[in-house]
């Protein structure tokens, strides 16, 4: 089964770059997009009934805003809209897909640049969703998600590190939560198959810091570690364009 994860930066701003060329040509089993900004109904057909696949949305209640959704091949067992936290499920974040080995999260973390209080709300959301997959740890589930963290986990996850040490994005609370995921039985499957330096995800565009690979990597797929085994390959797609981040891929069979 393969699977890609896209945060497209505007799922409307992306479709005049090529993005069902790139959809037709990448047989994926399942796409995620992140950060659609765009509710359903705002869409041709063009993008939401890709031939071969079912799309399932998940919007904010602010318009232009937030948004991610789910392309699958494979009719998934259940589909849900959130995780069931009223005080975070408004803007959008979280779409399940149930399949028969594993449900499917796609998530658009939170972005705690803008204030203190959207850092605060960030930090509240990470804390409120990894509850929420440990109970469902509790219950048997295994678990695929991917998505935007908004957060480079390690030294080697980002270009400057040094200078981003004050950051939202690269703070060590931020961090330390990832270390959390992990340390609960969650695994980073890029870093299973890659250890170099220089593997990025986003781009500043205002400073055309792609040209330079000047970037972060704070796309990921991590799973729960008893698929671990099952997973065959993760990468990076760097050579696509259209958004400030590039796609994240996974293969498990």
């Amino acid at each position: 089964m393969k699977l890609l994860s896209w945060n497209v930066n505007g799922v409307r701003a992306v479709q005049k770059k090529g993005f069902q060329e790139w959809f037709c040509n990448h047989g994926a089993d399942v796409v995620c997009l992140q950060e659609t900004k765009a509710h359903k109904e705002q869409l041709d057909e063009n993008v939401t009934n890709l031939t071969g696949y079912s799309s399932y949305w998940c919007s904010g209640e602010k318009r232009g805003y937030s948004g991610v959704a789910t392309f699958t091949r494979q009719e998934p067992l259940a589909v849900q809209f959130g995780f069931g936290a009223s005080q975070f499920d408004g803007e959008g974040r979280v779409l399940v897909t149930t399949f028969p080995d594993f449900d499917l999260y796609n998530i658009y973390f939170p972005n705690g640049k803008r204030s203190h209080e959207r850092l605060e709300y960030k930090l509240g959301f990470y804390e409120a969703i990894l509850d929420h997959w440990q109970q469902e740890r509790k219950k048997g589930k295994s678990l695929v998600i991917c998505g935007d963290y908004n957060t480079a986990h390690h030294e080697i996850d980002l270009a400057r590190p040094k200078e981003n040490e004050r950051i939202s994005g690269f703070l060590k609370i931020e961090r330390d939560w990832l270390d959390k995921l992990v340390a609960s039985g969650f695994v980073d499957t890029f870093r299973m198959f890659n250890q170099r330096t220089g593997q990025y995800t986003w781009w500043d565009q205002l400073t055309r810091a792609r040209e330079r690979n000047t970037g972060w990597r704070i796309d990921y797929f991590f799973v729960t570690e008893e698929l671990k085994p099952r997973v065959k390959d993760a990468w990076i797609c760097p050579e696509v364009m259209g958004s400030d981040h590039c796609p994240v891929g996974l293969e498990i069979c």
